[in-house]
């Protein structure tokens, strides 16, 4: 029980991490009006590499702080990313888990498809609806962009940062 816990500290440590990271690099790009949004970095490490348990309470602590910072209802980023969670863990055996070209191909899918929950969810708060489209689009291919560029060094960092904690490997059979 220590190792699982242990685990999913680590996990949510290191997405706070890439919480903070992702907050610094939008407020950078805040004079350009460009929000960059990585929910599938939050995501695709733990469900396809990680325990059931240990993974799923990451990635709904994860969600809840990115949910802190945010100005959508509390839950709605953790019910989504463990909505997401569930879903990867449930295909996982059909995917090539350690191969960081599909788990970045994962990630850019599971990002597309939680950035569009959130918008369709939240598009109503808009003073004109039709005309955030075009800024969400461009959100959503700054963030596609590092999100590709981010996933590989995300996963060796979250790997890493396991070893460093004596977490045992979980081997997936």
């Amino acid at each position: 029980m220590a190792a699982l816990l242990r685990r999913t500290l680590v996990l949510l440590a290191a997405a706070i991490l890439l919480w903070a990271l992702v907050a610094q690099l939008n407020h950078a790009l805040a004079s350009w009006r460009i929000h960059v949004f990585t929910g599938g970095l939050f995501v695709v490490f733990a469900a396809l590499t990680q325990p059931h348990r240990a993974g799923l309470a990451a990635v709904l602590l994860a969600g809840l702080v990115c949910d802190a910072h945010a100005p959508v209802p509390f839950g709605l980023h953790g019910l989504l990313f463990a909505a997401a969670h569930e879903l990867l863990f449930r295909v996982r055996n059909r995917v090539p888990r350690n191969d960081a070209v599909v788990a970045t191909a994962v990630a850019l899918v599971v990002n597309l498809a939680l950035f569009l929950a959130i918008s369709f969810t939240q598009i109503h708060h808009a003073p004109v609806p039709s005309a955030a489209w075009a800024r969400l689009l461009m959100d959503l291919l700054a963030s596609q962009i590092v999100l590709a560029l981010v996933c590989p060094w995300w996963s060796a960092l979250q790997a890493r940062a396991l070893a460093l904690a004596r977490v045992p490997r979980f081997d997936i059979a």
